[in-house]
């Protein structure tokens, strides 16, 4: 575990970078240049069609295995130099694995164009946060997908990538978005990743197993904050956050079902075929276009409150 004292100061100062920054497109970005790794040596991998399983366990492991070589050894380097450089390149790096401004951003600008009535303007904004197929969904199917997506990058961009850089720094908050970013890119169930993406779906599936759950009580003071409907969060995600095709979204997206009282999840299409999937909150109303601002709302709050709570951790273990 980093140093509690070091700890304390990295983390609000890499929160506090990402809430004024963001990511603007025009500064270098290590997830980008995860995604373009993934790009450049996926083919590579792929030589052997016979054994995609096994070569694409191998191509996820390199990749994982290799970025916290590299951020280990960059840290180190810093280290050597001074304390006070190794705490600023801690600083960024655990930044760079945040996205609780960008994520914002890029909800706030699917409402403003729901609001506006521009629909396939709206779609064009939502497909580049959703995974699933934008052109056939109603402004009710967007309104829900965006809500989804801020629940559930809550913990992908959020609760998950803090909680590994309390226990190993920045080179393991780097490390899981390596894992992440594997998973957004070849963690599918179609006909192409079924097989190579794989490993990296159940690599992310366990990397997000304890943060997602962490995420619960969370959202579920967040409601109690900000809607007064906190008890009835923490009760959805109990009940419904196994209701998902994922062992781990269901329960960020239950949370803001019940917090909100909205209904989430259902049938979609990924990849051209329709994905069933149970409803979460089914007999909650249906979403509107102020839903998105409360669910940012509620990221945004749910981000604070465990920023203070591992800050909290981090004191606890330097006094004691």
């Amino acid at each position: 575990m980093m140093e509690s004292c070091g700890l304390f100061i990295i983390l609000p100062a890499a929160v506090v970078l990402d809430l004024i920054v963001g990511d603007p497109l025009f500064l270098p970005h290590p997830i980008r240049w995860m995604g373009k790794a993934i790009e450049r040596f996926e083919p590579a991998f792929r030589k052997n069609s016979k054994n995609l399983t096994v070569y694409g366990t191998f191509f996820a492991l390199i990749l994982i295995i290799s970025t916290w070589i590299m951020s280990f050894g960059l840290v180190v380097i810093a280290r050597k130099i001074h304390p006070v450089v190794e705490m600023v390149l801690q600083t960024v790096l655990i930044y760079w694995c945040i996205s609780v401004r960008s994520l914002r951003q890029a909800a706030m600008e699917v409402k403003r164009s729901l609001v506006r009535n521009k629909i396939e303007e709206a779609k064009i904004k939502l497909s580049c946060i959703v995974g699933r197929d934008v052109k056939q969904l109603t402004e009710r199917g967007m309104i829900r997908a965006c809500v989804e997506t801020v629940a559930e990058n809550l913990v992908d961009g959020v609760i998950a990538p803090l909680f590994f850089a309390v226990i190993g720094g920045a080179p393991l908050a780097l490390t899981y978005k390596m894992v992440n970013t594997l998973d957004s890119m070849v963690g599918y169930k179609n006909e192409t990743y079924v097989h190579f993406g794989k490993a990296a779906a159940r690599i992310d599936d366990v990397a997000n197993y304890v943060p997602a759950r962490l995420s619960v009580p969370i959202i579920s003071l967040s409601a109690q904050l900000v809607l007064q409907k906190g008890w009835r969060a923490l009760k959805t995600a109990i009940k419904e956050g196994k209701n998902h095709s994922s062992p781990n979204a269901g329960f960020p997206e239950a949370s803001f079902a019940g917090a909100m009282g909205i209904k989430l999840g259902g049938p979609n299409y990924y990849h051209g075929r329709l994905v069933h999937k149970p409803f979460i909150g089914e007999f909650f109303g249906e979403a509107e276009i102020i839903h998105i601002k409360k669910a940012c709302d509620l990221m945004v709050l749910s981000s604070v409150i465990w920023l203070v709570t591992l800050c909290g951790v981090t004191v606890f273990l330097f006094l004691f």
